[in-house]
C-alpha cells in the first residue's frame, strides 16, 4: 500500500505515517489521547486506542487516586499494529489517570497519561469563521482573562494538513489537551483555538456544570469538497475535473484532502456531538450543490464516526451550526441567501427531514461593517456562541428551550384585498418594518420580485400588503438579501428569546 502524500500548511510533503502501514510504529497511544483530554461520559463509553506490537498484549486501566477503577485487555491486530478498548460509560468528572500495558513475551511497556476528565467531548469544524480566535473577537481582553472559572473546558487544536488518503491518526497538533489560558486561546490571529467553539463550550458548561472537551479542527477559505469524503461527494454528483477557482476559496479545495487528514484520524473517538461554520468558500463553488453536499456530509460524518467508535458515538449524534452572516463584497445579491437556504436543505429550518437532530444559529443579523478582518468575518462570537448553545440545550441535550426564531407555517392570500396574512407557528416581535419582504409577481410568462410592505401585524399573523403585483403572486422571500439588516436589527424576532427570524422563500399553493 503507498504511503499517502501529506500537505503540511502550503509545502507537499511525502510523508510514511499510516500506522496500519508501519510494522514498527512503538508502543504509543493515538495522537490526542494525552494529559488533561475530556472522554466522553455516559451512557456511551470512551474509546482508548493506540499502535503497538503486532499480537502483543495491551492492558487499559483506569485509575483514581490510585485504586483501580476499572481494566481492559485487548490485543494488538497484526494487520494495523493498532490496539482498542472501550471503557464502561463513566459518570461525568474526574480527575482520572489511564495506563496501558504492552506485554510481549518478557518485554513489558508502560503509557500514562494524568488529569483525565469525564464530560462531553465536541467537534467544532469549518473555516476561518471557525478558526478565528478569542483575540480578534470584541471585547477580547475581558473574554481572554475570563478562564479561572472553566478550567474543566479542556481545549485541543489539530494542525492545518491535507492528505490525499484517509490517514488513520493525526500527523500533526497544534495544541495537545490543555487546560484553558490567556494564551492559548489568543495565540495570534487564525491560530490554535476557534472562539466560536471556546465560547460554545462555556456556555455549555454554565448550563451543565460537568467537563467539556473541545476539539478545533478547522482550515480558513476551505469549500466543504475537502471536509467531504469521496463517497459523499459522489452521492452528490459533485464533479471531479473542470474546476474553475472560486475567489472565495483561499485554502485546500481539492476533494477530501481536510476530511482526510483532519477529520477522519478523530473517528474513533467517542463524540457527543459537533458544530459546523462554513460556506461562505462555496458562494461560487459548486454553491447549486451545497443542498446535498451539506446533508451528505452531516450523514457520512455520522455513520463514520459510529463504526469508528464501535458503536459509542450515536448515530444521528447532534450536529450544529451557523447560516452564513454579511458580507458587503458578495458578487451577486442573490449567492449568500442562497447558500443560508441550501444550509437548511432547502427547508428554511433544521431540524427537517433531510437533517434529523440538527441546530442551526441564525447569524445574518451579526454583521460587522468594521472587522479589521473583513466584513466577512464579524467579531461577535459570543452571540454566535450563545445561539449555538440554545440549540444544543434543545436537540442534544432534550431541554424545552426555544432555540430558533419564528417562521411562518401557513400563508392566506386575500388578492381582492391586496394582501398576504403570514401566519406563524411562534410570537412575533416586529422591532421596523422595514422593506425586507417581497413578493414574486408573474404576468406574460415572467417573473419579477417587487417590495411587499408590512401593513399590519399581530402575535402571530404579519400582514403585507400585495398592491405592487398586477399579475399572479408566485411566491414570497424574507431577507433574501447578502447583507439583509443592520446589526441586530432585523424586523422580527422571537418576542422572548432575542432570536432573529431566519431567511425563507415560499412558493404559493392552491
Amino acid at each position: 500500500m503507498a504511503a499517502p502524500r501529506v500537505v503540511c500548511g502550503p509545502v507537499l510533503l511525502p510523508l510514511v505515517l499510516l500506522a496500519a502501514t508501519s510494522a514498527d510504529v512503538g508502543f504509543r497511544f493515538a495522537s490526542y489521547i494525552n494529559n488533561y483530554m475530556v472522554l466522553q461520559k455516559e451512557p456511551a463509553g470512551a474509546v482508548i486506542w493506540g499502535y503497538g506490537t503486532s499480537e502483543a498484549t495491551v492492558t487499559v486501566t483506569l485509575y483514581q487516586d490510585q485504586e483501580t477503577i476499572m481494566e481492559k485487555v485487548t490485543s494488538v491486530k497484526a494487520h494495523s499494529n493498532s490496539w482498542m478498548v472501550v471503557l464502561d460509560p463513566m459518570k461525568p468528572g474526574g480527575p482520572y489517570e489511564v495506563m496501558a500495558q504492552q506485554t510481549f513475551g518478557k518485554t513489558n511497556f508502560t503509557l500514562r497519561v494524568h488529569d483525565v476528565l469525564f464530560g462531553d467531548v465536541w467537534l467544532c469544524s469549518g473555516q476561518s469563521n471557525m478558526q478565528m480566535t478569542v483575540s480578534q473577537i470584541f471585547n477580547a481582553t475581558r473574554e481572554l482573562a475570563n478562564t479561572a472559572a472553566y478550567q474543566s473546558v479542556r481545549i485541543f487544536s489539530v494542525s492545518l494538513i491535507q492528505a490525499e488518503q484517509e490517514l488513520e491518526d493525526l500527523a500533526k497538533v497544534d495544541l495537545q489537551w490543555a487546560k484553558p489560558t490567556t494564551e492559548n486561546l489568543g495565540h495570534g490571529i487564525f491560530q490554535y483555538m476557534s472562539a466560536v467553539c471556546w465560547l460554545f463550550g462555556r456556555n455549555l458548561y454554565d448550563t451543565l456544570q460537568y467537563p467539556i472537551g473541545l476539539i478545533s479542527s478547522s482550515w480558513g477559505g476551505t469549500p466543504i469538497e475537502a471536509w467531504s469524503s469521496e463517497r459523499s461527494l459522489k452521492a452528490c454528483g459533485v464533479p471531479t475535473q473542470g474546476f474553475t477557482q472560486s475567489n472565495s476559496v483561499t485554502g485546500p479545495s481539492n476533494h477530501s484532502v481536510l476530511w482526510n487528514a483532519m477529520i477522519h484520524p478523530l473517528h474513533n473517538m467517542t463524540l457527543k456531538g459537533v458544530i459546523w461554520y462554513q460556506g461562505e468558500s462555496n458562494m461560487n463553488f459548486n454553491r447549486d450543490l451545497y443542498n446535498c453536499t451539506f446533508p451528505a456530509l452531516i450523514e457520512d460524518w455520522r455513520q463514520t464516526f459510529h463504526h469508528g467508535s464501535q458503536g459509542q458515538t450515536e448515530r444521528f449524534f447532534p450536529f450544529g451550526f451557523v447560516q452564513l452572516s454579511s458580507y458587503l463584497s458578495a458578487p451577486s445579491d442573490d449567492t449568500f441567501p442562497q447558500i443560508r437556504w441550501h444550509q437548511t436543505a432547502d427547508f428554511g429550518y433544521v431540524p427537517n427531514l433531510r437533517m434529523p437532530n440538527t441546530f442551526m444559529a441564525v447569524a445574518m443579523d451579526l454583521c460587522d461593517r468594521k472587522s479589521p478582518f473583513g466584513s466577512i468575518h464579524p467579531r461577535d462570537k459570543q452571540t454566535v456562541a450563545y445561539r449555538l448553545h440554545l440549540g444544543a440545550r434543545a436537540v442534544a441535550y432534550g431541554e424545552k428551550v426555544i432555540f430558533q426564531g419564528p417562521l411562518p407555517e401557513k400563508m392566506e392570500l386575500l388578492a381582492d384585498k391586496g394582501l398576504l396574512n403570514l401566519m406563524y407557528s411562534q410570537e412575533i416581535q416586529v422591532q421596523r418594518q422595514d422593506k425586507i419582504f417581497e413578493i414574486s409577481c408573474c404576468s406574460d410568462h415572467q417573473c419579477k420580485w417587487l417590495p411587499a410592505p408590512m401593513d399590519a401585524f399581530s402575535a402571530q399573523t404579519l400582514t403585507l400588503s400585495t398592491g405592487s403585483c398586477h399579475g399572479t403572486l408566485a411566491a414570497v422571500r424574507y431577507a433574501w438579501a447578502t447583507w439583509p439588516c443592520e446589526y441586530k436589527q432585523c424586523p422580527i424576532y422571537h418576542p422572548s428569546s432575542t432570536l432573529p427570524a431566519p431567511p425563507f422563500i415560499a412558493f404559493m399553493t392552491n
